[in-house]
């Protein structure tokens, strides 16, 4: 079994939803529950040994558009969202992120060596990401506070537009360059990030904005639940030129498994075959590298591939990729050395 770090997951968002419905969040990813993608118990079957837990504000007005007759879909962008609401909410995922600490659920992890000291435990190494910051205001309040409560990874923006700068629709197909890129506060966060010592994750951006972060970051460029526009072009993955530039910053994508990001028609179907998995990685590491292509499954926000489930089925994909050909040292670099390289890069630890 390879033991496998994800780059992104949605679970923080599923528990706390159940909380509000009277749920104890502990409980639930302790014991396991019929229901998403991920707790520990399934964590644990699939080798899934850690991630990327986003903190995520929901946009209640985001309604995913049917294909037409061509097989086309544009969704419009939801609405933006308002900071003191975004803060409110955000601060409840996190308090869920540290009570799951706390109870030993699972370890918030701020640098590599923890990280491999909690999986060493058998203990799910989490690191605490913010998807979209709406949370953070303008002037950067509230930053040091999550730095503070072990928030070392954000997205300036999610699938919508922020203070920030401005996000990609859920599209098919579609150009990533959508829209404009980061605003003047956009620029401020990315350079405070990489003075803290949080790494920025290029995922729900604009090209435009994309290029913006990588002629300001001190940061190899990430983009952690992305696939390749040239197999799937969706306004959310990247293009070559685009991989083109993470490869040559030492940055790193992470396969998402989101099916409408692997399908070559862009749809949401769960009988979405392993082999189109296979055949982004494939492509990925042809353009990149193998050192640049890690995983981001997008779980608990996203439509995967049934052969996967959920995390238990994690070492499905690790099957798929070894039926292809890849050996065990690059299967270890795909499945977590990458992404341990990168965070520590970002997080200014010693190489």
């Amino acid at each position: 079994m390879q033991a496998v770090f994800d780059g992104h997951n949605d679970v923080l968002l599923r528990l706390w939803q159940n909380a509000r419905k009277g749920q104890d969040p502990v409980r639930e990813f302790v014991d396991g529950i019929d229901q998403g993608h991920i707790d520990a118990p399934r964590a644990k079957a699939g080798g899934l040994v850690g991630g990327l837990s986003a903190i995520y504000v929901p946009s209640g007005d985001l309604v995913l558009q049917p294909p037409n007759e061509n097989g086309h879909y544009e969704t419009p962008l939801s609405a933006p969202l308002e900071h003191l609401p975004s803060l409110a909410i955000a601060m409840e995922l996190a308090d869920i992120a540290v009570r799951l600490d706390r109870a030993g659920a699972w370890k918030l992890c701020r640098s590599t060596a923890e990280i491999r000291r909690a999986v060493e435990a058998g203990v799910f190494a989490s690191v605490l990401h913010m998807e979209g910051c709406e949370a953070i205001g303008a002037d950067l309040s509230a930053l040091e506070t999550f730095y503070a409560a072990g928030l070392r990874s954000l997205g300036p923006v999610w699938s919508r537009h922020n203070v920030f700068g401005h996000g990609v629709p859920f599209s098919y197909p579609m150009s990533p360059d959508t829209a404009p890129g980061l605003t003047d506060a956009g620029f401020e966060l990315v350079r405070t990030c990489n003075r803290l010592g949080i790494l920025i994750d290029l995922a729900h951006i604009t090209e435009k904005g994309f290029w913006d972060v990588a002629k300001t970051t001190d940061q190899p460029l990430v983009a952690s639940h992305s696939n390749a526009h040239a197999l799937t072009p969706v306004a959310r993955n990247l293009t070559d030129k685009q991989l083109d530039a993470v490869r040559e910053s030492k940055g790193l994508v992470g396969l998402n498994y989101a099916t409408t990001m692997l399908r070559a028609d862009g749809q949401e179907n769960a009988a979405t075959p392993l082999s189109d998995m296979v055949r982004h990685v494939d492509y990925l590491i042809e353009r990149m590298g193998i050192d640049c292509v890690a995983l981001g499954s997008d779980f608990d926000g996203a439509t995967i591939p049934e052969e996967i489930a959920d995390a238990a089925g994690s070492q499905a994909l690790v099957a798929a990729l070894r039926s292809a050909g890849y050996g065990d040292a690059e299967l270890a670099k795909i499945c977590r050395e990458n992404w341990w390289r990168v965070l520590g890069q970002a997080w200014h630890e010693a190489a």
